[in-house]
């Protein structure tokens, strides 16, 4: 049989991507709307996408669709329900950020721990040149030596921030849904740490999982960190909380709705203990490569009939 593979949305993976090992045919699009999902499909049997929405209505009208090959970890945009009821097969990728994800982790823990941003703003402001001495210490610097991690999510990214924690001195608290030895419970978790970092996948038991209560528990001076999934967090509620002082700051690099075209409310706070950035966690040129070959060994175990990296309904 020879296939005919659909890029949707190639303009979201910059890596090189080989060519699949069998017989087919092969079309790419930067992007795709919704309107043109179909037309694009059209007699495809494999289509590739990061975020072009799969729904009932569309999959419906794709006779010939064997495989979603998902270029990413999260499948929430598609009717993985359907596709099961049709036979169609989605794939995803795994365990490929498990470098690149700790490490911006620990980019934003360190810049909000040493108050990087708020430093850097004042220098450029003006500040330290109208100093009567050579420093100044407006905002608070704290060690990661000594202090406390807690990892929401204990699988391969959560196991590597640990790694790189006790590498820095740090003790590592842990908590999972799925029971493992020496967890803690989210309660403690949230009580006991300095730092909370999130990496969990967002469905119905962990949307809001750290709301008004949880913040509340944490230390005054805690910083909390989501490059897992918007929506993990209760966004209004965070944003409250920095700006009365109930936690001392974070870093996202995930929010609720991406890209924030209605905008949101983390971004009308302009305050130094919060920094932001454009889901870019995952996306070192060495986790990018990952993923590419990755994606094409799913499809290439799906056309010789043993699929990998399934993800069911």
């Amino acid at each position: 049989m020879q296939h005919s593979i659909v890029f949707l949305d190639r303009s979201t993976l910059e890596a090189n991507l080989r060519t699949p090992s069998f017989p087919h045919t092969y079309k790419e699009y930067a992007v795709t709307s919704p309107d043109e999902i179909l037309p694009r499909l059209e007699k495809s049997t494999i289509a590739i996408i990061n975020k072009v929405p799969m729904r009932e209505a569309t999959l419906a009208q794709l006779p010939d669709l064997k495989l979603i090959a998902v270029a990413a970890t999260g499948t929430d945009v598609v009717d993985k329900a359907y596709c099961k009821s049709r036979g169609i097969v989605v794939s995803n990728i795994r365990n490929y950020a498990f470098n690149t994800v700790p490490e911006h982790v620990f980019a934003l823990a360190f810049a909000l721990r040493r108050s990087l941003m708020a430093y850097r703003d004042d220098v450029r402001a003006g500040r330290w040149q109208e100093c009567d001495q050579f420093c100044f210490f407006d905002h608070p610097i704290r060690d990661m030596t000594g202090s406390t991690i807690g990892i929401v999510g204990f699988g391969a990214i959560g196991k590597n921030v640990a790694r790189i924690a006790e590498a820095l001195g740090m003790k590592v608290l842990a908590y999972d849904v799925f029971p493992q030895p020496g967890l803690v419970d989210l309660p403690t978790l949230v009580r006991e740490s300095d730092i909370i970092t999130l990496h969990v996948p967002l469905t119905a038991e962990t949307k809001n999982m750290i709301g008004e209560r949880e913040l509340k528990a944490m230390k005054r001076d805690a910083i909390l960190i989501n490059t897992g999934r918007g929506g993990l967090v209760d966004e209004a509620a965070l944003a409250a909380a920095l700006q009365d002082g109930t936690i001392g700051g974070a870093g996202f690099d995930v929010l609720t709705v991406e890209p924030p075209k209605q905008g949101n409310i983390l971004l009308d706070l302009r305050l130094p203990n919060l920094i932001v950035t454009p889901h870019v966690a995952w996306a070192s040129r060495e986790a990018m490569q990952i993923l590419a070959d990755q994606l094409i060994d799913n499809i290439e175990a799906f056309a010789a009939g043993t699929p990998q990296n399934v993800v069911e309904a």
